[in-house]
């Protein structure tokens, strides 16, 4: 598949104008083409939803976009649950998947009227004595344990993961909620990350639609939902081909006609917590070259580094990049394309075939909108970006400004030293 910028070096002249280099800038028409793609391939479940996953890209502006497409939010923390509170989330409109829970997230996840997904058998005593009820909905996570495997080979490990309760415990969590009050249950699952197959999902789906079954019949439950969590990835790399969310949706609609359908649970709604998905190809990092180095290797050294972008340089992730004004021109030159961090690591690509690439060339690094800004750090010091969203219709618009010294400085407000300075300096 190949990979072509959503902006023009031209229109990345105008922005630099504004706003200098290195931001993030996202697509909103890619974002709401693939947000309707989505809900038309899962039209057939009538109470089909899916639940945006926060920490991909918290940002309310985004956020807004994909609340008007008719999506809801997974949040995993205080603070993406008031995200989801500051952009007008009703009750129903939050999935709260989170684990390790702190008691005041669960407080504000119940007051918010969300649906809390219980990642551990011991939550259940924990919720109840910080709200002092159990929901008359609830949900629980579910790990199968052992090894996750499809068609093409092992995809994931779930047994070595954190989250989720075992079989035995779910079963018996489902008693103990009812007992307590529960009248409608969920059931939640993620087993493999960021997969590029069309069969993860459908083969996930039968796995909780048959849980889904012998729950309802084993404790009498009645089973609202199934989530199927995310996990449906992009291709990062350009000789991978797109999931199809068609095919995806078309290959649940058949496990659940299988095993829901023939049990008589044609009422169970088919939940998703989909990010990478949503976002991902529909934004971008935009640096610019400002140095280049001739040593051992080739290097092109940009302003952007990975506190921008760590996913290079803790996964050694592949992320396409593409020299605006040069798509068309031979990939004849090898470079490190490498941020200033104090880590060898902080390279953004590692003996890439790239077009020659001169000082003040815009570099267009692909696959950043989920995962991307949400993941930066302030390591030497070094400041967040900007986020910029490309509307509709055509114009730039700032949806967070970048960082200042003087944001890096405030937390520093506690000693007395540093409010001397700042009072010298005012």
């Amino acid at each position: 598949m190949k990979k072509v910028p959503f902006v023009t070096k031209g229109q990345i002249e105008e922005v630099v104008k504004t706003y200098p280099t290195p931001f993030h800038i996202y697509d909103e028409k890619g974002i709401r083409e693939n947000a309707r793609a989505l809900k038309s391939a899962f039209a057939w479940n009538k109470g089909f939803r899916e639940f945006f996953a926060v920490k991909a890209t918290p940002n309310p502006f985004i956020m807004k976009i994909l609340k008007e497409e008719g999506c809801g939010f997974d949040c995993s923390s205080l603070t993406e649950l008031m995200l989801a509170r500051e952009v007008g989330s009703e009750p129903g409109d939050i999935m709260f998947s989170s684990n390790e829970t702190p008691a005041e997230e669960y407080a504000l996840a119940d007051e918010l009227g969300g649906y809390i997904n219980l990642d551990d058998f011991t939550h259940i005593e924990f919720l109840e004595s910080i709200i002092g009820h159990i929901p008359e909905t609830i949900c629980c996570r579910y790990n199968p344990g052992g090894v996750f495997t499809m068609s093409n080979g092992i995809m994931d490990n779930p047994g070595d993961a954190k989250y989720g309760m075992t079989e035995a415990q779910i079963f018996e969590a489902f008693r103990i909620l009812k007992e307590k009050g529960a009248k409608r249950f969920g059931i939640h699952a993620f087993l493999a990350s960021n997969t590029v197959t069309n069969e993860y999902y459908p083969k996930l789906a039968g796995i909780m639609f048959e849980l889904a079954v012998r729950l309802h019949k084993e404790t009498g439950a009645e089973i609202a939902f199934v989530n199927l969590s995310g996990g449906i990835g992009v291709p990062y790399t350009p000789d991978k081909e797109p999931n199809d969310i068609k095919v995806i949706g078309e290959g649940v609609r058949e496990q659940y006609e299988k095993t829901l359908g023939a049990a008589g649970m044609n009422d169970v709604a088919v939940f998703t917590e989909l990010g990478r998905f949503m976002l991902a190809p529909y934004g971008a990092l935009i640096t610019k070259a400002i140095h280049e180095k001739h040593t051992y290797k080739e290097y092109i050294g940009v302003d952007a580094c990975a506190a921008n972008l760590m996913r290079p340089a803790i996964y050694g992730a592949y992320h396409h990049i593409t020299v605006l004004g040069k798509e068309n021109a031979p990939c004849d030159h090898k470079y490190d394309v490498v941020g200033s961090l104090c880590e060898n690591c902080d390279k953004f690509a590692i003996d890439r075939m790239l077009p020659e690439i001169e000082k003040g060339d815009y570099i267009y690094i692909h696959d950043t909108g989920a995962h991307g800004f949400s993941m930066g750090y302030n390591y030497n010091g070094r400041l967040r970006s900007a986020e910029l969203l490309l509307g509709e219709d055509g114009k730039v618009s700032l949806i967070r400004r970048a960082e200042t010294p003087e944001d890096y400085f405030a937390t520093f407000d506690c000693f007395d030293d540093y409010k001397g300075l700042r009072r010298q300096k005012s």
